[in-house]
């Protein structure tokens, strides 16, 4: 998410203000458009010689590429002093897209046991929260936010999520190969399955969670500040091993646990299995170090 500058109230009633455009930052949020319109173009596509499982493998793996140029663009207006209101909204717009339109025909590609209209509204419900959520955080956000968290899962991490189901499908069908064991293509065909009834219910609550009140941690945010205890990088050690070991099957889990994590904790802290959880609290920044950008990662 680009930073945001406030406009200048002082300036002449009625003269037009020209608009100039910082090229490198812009062009980082519009590769992130253009990565959301490729993954429903790719989704939807009937003249590709591809079958339906490589044809959504390829779309969310362009979510997944949008979602890179969404953490860039803002460090880039950073960098160059090149932030402005102007590409807070257009992030904003790309953001619609690529996290909230694509992954809504993502799913309506993938999954077809559950009735057409209600499938059709899960999809709509998802892209909805999404636009609900980016007007909230652009109304509720201010210039000099720290970004350490956010109220409301990202949208990013939610479409993020919905497409990582989809990435591991070709992984869970090569398991099912003769080439392993009877045991291992017993779950990886069940596992197919299950996700055909999962995934839409994954949405539906990944909707409801980005409007929610849940606080999250800024991931990039903390980690490119101050220093870490054993522990949080021992568990950054953990999940690149698992992503590195089982590969695109270790997508889901990670972002599964980021989404679902924090509801579950506030849930024990209620049933009182566990201590309140904390909200997150700005770290101190050396003077050396560059400020991180502010997106939804």
């Amino acid at each position: 998410m680009w930073p945001r500058r406030h406009t200048d109230a002082s300036r002449v009633p009625g003269r037009k203000r020209r608009l100039t455009l910082a090229v490198l930052p812009t062009m980082l949020t519009l590769g992130n458009g253009v990565c959301g319109m490729a993954s429903i173009a790719v989704a939807v596509s009937v003249s590709l010689p591809w079958e339906n499982d490589q044809k959504l493998f390829v779309a969310g793996l362009l979510i997944f590429i949008g979602m890179l140029f969404d953490a860039l663009d803002g460090s880039a207006a950073r960098l160059t002093n090149q932030s402005s209101q102007f590409g807070a909204e257009l992030d904003s717009l790309c953001d619609a897209i690529t996290f909230g339109a694509a992954p809504a025909v993502i799913l309506w590609r993938y999954s077809d046991v559950y009735p057409y209209r209600l499938s059709w509204a899960i999809g709509v419900v998802f892209t909805l929260c999404v636009l609900i959520r980016l007007a909230r955080f652009n109304v509720e956000t201010e210039e000099d936010d720290p970004h350490d968290g956010f109220e409301g899962l990202p949208s990013p991490a939610a479409a993020g999520t919905v497409a990582a189901f989809v990435i591991s499908i070709p992984h869970l069908h090569s398991l099912t190969d003769l080439g392993y064991s009877d045991r291992i293509q017993e779950i990886a065909a069940r596992s197919l399955v299950v996700f055909q009834y999962a995934v839409p219910l994954v949405a539906l609550a990944l909707a409801y969670l980005m409007v929610s009140r849940f606080h999250y941690p800024h991931v990039v945010q903390q980690w490119m500040r101050g220093r870490k205890a054993p522990h949080q990088i021992g568990k950054a050690l953990f999940a690149i091993g698992g992503i590195f070991i089982f590969n695109e099957l270790a997508l889901p889990l990670v972002l599964c646990f980021f989404a679902f994590g924090t509801p579950l904790r506030h849930l024990g802290y209620k049933l009182g299995l566990g201590t309140k959880p904390q909200t997150p609290q700005p770290e101190p920044v050396l003077e050396s170090e560059s400020e991180a950008a502010s997106h939804e990662v």
